[in-house]
Order: C-alpha cells, then sequence, then structure tokens
C-alpha cells in the first residue's frame, strides 16, 4: 500500500511528530485530497494542548487546507477528481440539530472541525467529508490560499455581516495573522479604515496593506483619536488582548459595533453605560461554513487580497507551529506540500 508523511499530535501536549502512513481511503460521503498547502493556525494549540473536548489521539492538526481530490467515496457526485478545494475550520454538521434545521449551519450542535473532529492537513493526503469542501479558484497559489480557509474567512465574514456600509469608519485593532488580512478587506469593502496597533513600527505596513491612517496605541488613546474622526461603526478585534478590547469601546459612534474574531479566555470590561449611551454593541464572530469561504476565496482572487506568509517544510512542522505561537511570524506560517 502506498504510504504518506503526516505531522501527528500523539496525545495531548507532546510535541508533534512526522511519521509515516498508509494514504487512507474515502468512505462513502467522503473524499480523499492530495494536500498541496496547510495553514498553521493559533486555533491549532486546541488540537496540541488537547483543549478542545473529546479529541482523539494520536490527532492531525490543520484546519487551512488547500489541496486537489485525489479520489472519492461512493455517492459523491458533485465532486470529481482532479478538482481544487479547500477546507477551513467547519468539517460538517449533522443536518438534525435545531440550528441545521434552522439553516445556521455554523452552529451545529455536534459541529466536525477539522483538525480535530478528524485529521486535518498537516499531512500530505487527508480525508474530508463533502460538507467541508469549499471550491477554490484556479488562479490562487495555493499556499496563499490556505491561510484564508480560516484568518481570511474570519476577517470577511466578519465585516462584511457588520453593519458597516462604503465610506464608514472601520478601525482593525492588531496587525497580525488575523489583522493584516482584515485591514485588505475593509479596504477593498469601501470603509475607510483606521488601523490600531502597539508602537509605530507597523505603521507604514498599515498604510500600504490599505489603512487610511495608523494608531499607535502605545502612544495615544486609540479610543479618542477615533471620537475625533466622528466614532467607528465597527472595530474589529483580532489581536487576542482582552485588556485593549476593552480599551477600545469609547472609540464606536453611535450603533457602534466591537465584533470580536481574537480569541482569549480574559474577560472584556464594560460598563452597561458605555453601551447604553450610542446604543453600542459587542458580538464576537467565529469563521463560516464552506459556502462562506467560497465568497472569501473569489473576493480575494477579484480584489488581490492575499496573505503574507512564511513557508515550512512539512517535515518541520514542529518549527513551523512554535514560530506562530512565539509571535513573530510575519504573518501566517504555510506548510507547502
Amino acid at each position: 500500500m502506498a504510504r504518506m508523511k503526516a505531522a501527528v499530535v500523539p496525545k495531548a501536549g507532546a510535541d508533534i511528530e512526522i511519521v509515516e502512513r498508509d494514504i487512507p481511503n474515502p468512505a462513502a460521503g467522503q473524499v480523499r485530497i492530495r494536500v498541496l498547502a496547510c495553514g498553521v493556525c493559533h486555533s491549532d494549540v486546541l488540537t496540541k494542548e488537547g483543549i478542545w473536548p473529546g479529541i482523539v489521539y494520536p490527532r492531525v492538526p490543520g484546519h487551512e487546507v488547500a489541496g486537489v481530490i485525489d479520489d472519492v467515496g461512493s455517492g459523491v457526485t458533485q465532486w470529481t477528481k482532479g478538482q481544487r478545494v479547500g477546507v477551513g475550520w467547519h468539517g460538517g454538521q449533522d443536518g438534525t440539530c435545531l440550528a441545521c434545521r434552522r439553516g445556521d449551519l455554523g452552529n451545529c450542535a455536534n459541529l466536525k472541525i477539522s483538525g480535530i473532529s478528524f485529521d486535518g492537513g498537516y499531512q500530505e493526503y487527508m480525508i474530508a467529508p463533502v460538507e467541508a469542501l469549499a471550491r477554490m479558484p484556479e488562479s490562487l497559489d495555493v499556499a496563499e490560499a490556505a491561510p484564508l480557509m480560516c484568518a481570511g474567512i474570519t476577517t470577511f465574514n466578519a465585516l462584511r455581516h457588520s453593519g458597516a456600509m462604503p465610506s464608514d469608519l472601520v478601525a482593525i485593532q492588531g496587525i497580525g495573522g488575523l489583522g493584516h488580512l482584515g485591514i485588505q478587506f475593509a479596504r477593498k469593502f469601501g470603509y475607510k479604515v483606521a488601523a490600531i496597533g502597539r508602537g509605530p513600527e507597523n505603521g507604514t505596513l498599515a498604510k500600504k496593506l490599505g489603512a487610511a491612517l495608523y494608531i499607535d496605541s502605545s502612544a495615544t488613546n486609540a479610543a479618542e483619536e477615533l471620537q475625533k474622526l466622528g466614532g467607528a461603526r465597527v472595530i474589529l478585534a483580532t489581536a487576542p488582548n482582552a485588556k485593549s478590547m476593552s480599551a477600545l469601546i469609547d472609540g464606536l459612534g453611535d450603533n457602534g459595533c466591537l465584533v470580536v474574531v481574537g480569541a482569549t479566555p480574559d474577560p472584556i470590561e464594560v460598563s452597561p453605560f458605555q453601551l447604553i449611551r450610542g446604543m453600542k454593541r459587542i458580538q464576537g464572530w467565529s469563521s463560516g461554513i464552506p459556502t462562506d469561504s467560497e465568497d472569501t476565496l473569489r473576493f480575494a482572487e477579484l480584489t488581490d487580497v492575499r496573505p503574507m506568509i512564511e513557508k515550512y517544510p512539512l517535515a518541520k512542522a514542529g518549527e513551523a507551529y512554535a514560530r506562530m505561537m512565539s509571535g513573530k511570524a510575519q504573518f501566517r506560517v504555510v506548510l507547502p506540500m
């Protein structure tokens, strides 16, 4: 039987190991994907450290997958061998719970998650249910497309559902793996973009990515600066720092919304008065379903939105993960196969 290499977490908290395995065969309703690239996302810590309940080990992480269908299981009729596809966080739904019956697949009570519920993309071949597949445009480079399957869809989807309209002031907090894509999408949506970071060194990059102005929150009060501009319609909080998010709430304009995509266990602190005055909101946003991924990929293709990436070979998946966790990557780490 043909063999492949995979980067495996043998147990919760263990180092990533490179192993050789048999290439798996798809069952009914599944496809086999020849992985061409897989992004290394901070959410992979859930698999690496066993934070998500119910993970069965050993497990292959990875939910930013770009590849080509290599084989299809029985009953698969709408996907064919040779088709370019992506797989993101959403790995499938049960189709029977109340959320699914209402069409809210992203909130399925029994949601499958790529790299958690089943082996993800840190391997040369992976099996995925058809419910997890997104069509990928031919023109996109796979290494650049992979991060769009999580970081891309998260910022794209959060912004397009935020209620902001073209010409509105939209602030992007954080200029990292999520933020550098959020700035690009916000600019392409026609917003007036204010990028918020710590230190002056990110200012030039923020403006190159499409920000109209850069606010250094270490040198000035970012909320006050936003109010001088009339207040932000939306603040997209991408950096996982609850204290920084809390400090920005007063930068919202009337009916403004702080949209949180940077995950942290720490609490956001806000008084009822801050929200009542001006009828402001705080909303969390997860990534999206495969059709949202397709929208993200098409929009990125159309508008030339691309992630800034660092590449590591699969054999150095452990180093790639460590680089991502260090916070020093510029800005997404990718494993091209």
